[in-house]
């Protein structure tokens, strides 16, 4: 007689908890379904009383319910995303705030950022990727898209393209960043304290020729029937970079730097001073955007003062471009720059 062997019981499989809906949320708030889509959506075309909406807010977290964007998009037309490219090179202080601002300042008003880091991708490549995510809105923070990739991203939906760069772009709403104005304050400060030849730093590293070139461009303009001299000065952002630069400093034979900006100015002005290279006496030194090290150091650094528009200014641009997609895009001109003198010249 043959006897069966049981076959061991198939393994549990466990089930996935119950994704919570906006339903669940109203019966735990004690409230209607759209008075949770009003509350969690933030709209202001209700009025509803701050303790109601401590009570969504509260159900919502208890329950691990958030809005769906997809359904939310499907509802009203459009998404709530505001596309923001990576920028090409590593964004210094002075940029990472203005960003900053300007995120803090769409999410008030309800729309999401998200930034976008394909690296390598440029115009109408970028622009497809980008149309891709289907967002109501691009801003691009250097340049770099032509109008055909405005088309595309209008094609796909963008009711607002913001473009921060030297030009106009048709299509899109330009605000002008002309560097050349950075580097024409530096030049005619330098000029008229009497400095007649002038180095101007230009960064070795890639992506930063969007800004360098036309700042060293400012400067030549500055100097133009002065009799001053324009020497570029490559440099890569490394100790010992800056160090061989300036042990040859004195053979170069200049009264004046412009060292791109303050970042650039610390390296520099620590390698000359190791040099025994006096500033301002021997070499007058000039940095850009106003960063607090800029004052921390001996001696404190002259600086280029750069004034760029408000997050708050240009999230009121993105959505008002939003709203009306029917505007016609306009051109701000937005970059104002001032030399701060202190004491490096």
């Amino acid at each position: 007689m043959r006897v069966q062997t049981p076959e061991p019981p198939a393994p549990t499989v466990p089930v996935a908890p119950a994704t919570p809906t906006s339903a669940d949320v109203a019966r735990l708030a004690g409230v209607s379904r759209a008075t949770v889509s009003y509350v969690l959506n933030n709209s202001r075309a209700v009025r509803i009383s701050e303790p109601t909406r401590r009570r969504v807010h509260e159900a919502a977290e208890e329950l691990g319910y958030v809005p769906h964007a997809a359904a939310r998009s499907l509802r009203v037309g459009h998404s709530r995303m505001v596309l923001m490219p990576a920028p090409s090179v590593p964004a210094g202080p002075l940029y990472s705030q203005f960003l900053n601002d300007l995120q803090w300042a769409l999410g008030r008003l309800d729309y999401t950022v998200v930034q976008y880091g394909g690296m390598g991708l440029r115009g109408d490549q970028a622009a497809r990727a980008w149309a891709e995510l289907r967002p109501v809105a691009v801003v691009v923070p250097s340049g770099g898209l032509g109008p055909q990739g405005v088309h595309v991203l209008k094609r796909s939906g963008a009711r607002a393209v913001v473009v921060m760069g030297p030009e106009r772009i048709e299509g899109a709403h330009t605000l002008l960043l002309d560097h050349r104005e950075v580097g024409r304050s530096a030049g005619a400060h330098l000029v008229a304290a009497g400095r007649r030849r002038i180095g101007v730093v230009i960064p070795r590293e890639a992506g930063h020729e969007v800004f360098s070139v036309p700042r060293l461009e400012g400067v030549r303009r500055a100097v133009e029937g002065t009799g001053a001299t324009v020497t570029e000065l490559p440099l890569g952002y490394r100790e010992e970079a800056a160090a061989r630069l300036a042990g040859r400093w004195r053979s170069l034979r200049l009264d004046a730097v412009f060292t791109y900006n303050d970042e650039y100015a610390q390296l520099l002005l620590r390698a000359l001073q190791d040099e025994r290279v006096g500033v301002p006496d021997e070499t007058a030194l000039v940095g850009a955007d106003d960063l607090l090290l800029g004052r921390l150091l001996r001696p404190r650094l002259s600086t280029v003062r750069i004034e760029l528009p408000s997050g708050r200014e240009l999230a009121e641009l993105v959505d008002r471009a939003v709203r009306d997609p029917a505007c016609v895009p306009q051109v701000h001109s937005t970059l104002a720059a001032r030399v701060v003198p202190r004491e490096s010249g």
